[in-house]
């Protein structure tokens, strides 16, 4: 019985794993390029909402005066996919506070969409504490 000789070495990849491989990576990064935008404006609006409710003045204030802060804001940030009008004021437990409630959608390929839901309360400060 002959001895064995070395086992062969790896050679790499195959071209068609390497196709996989690739082609996974422009998947994932397709589908980045297409949501970070929604999350941005998330964070956008997130950012907005909380320099508006730090303000006293603001804060104590009626619903319309605090959309007109929101509107300022929304058009030096140029927020998409919600308008100051979509934010509602509501009063709970602990004082007011502005909440929304929307989903973001990004086209993706053929007829296939993102869609991404976005919730949040943010209290308004309260102007007698300080």
């Amino acid at each position: 019985m002959p001895i064995a000789k070395h086992p062969r070495k790896q050679a790499g990849l195959t071209l068609i794993s390497l196709l996989l491989v690739f082609g996974l990576i422009a998947f994932f990064a397709t589908l980045t390029i297409k949501i970070l935008p929604l999350y941005l404006n998330q964070m956008k609006i997130a950012r907005a909402l909380d320099g508006v409710s730090e303000d006293p003045e603001v804060s104590a204030s009626d619903a319309a005066n605090i959309r007109l802060h929101l509107q300022r804001r929304w058009i030096i940030e140029l927020i998409d996919f919600v308008k100051p009008e979509d934010i509602k004021i509501r009063r709970n437990s602990e004082g007011r506070a502005m909440v929304y409630d929307y989903e973001a959608r990004a086209h993706l390929f053929y007829n296939i969409d993102v869609v991404v839901h976005f919730t949040d309360a943010v209290p308004l400060r309260n102007p007698t504490i300080d």
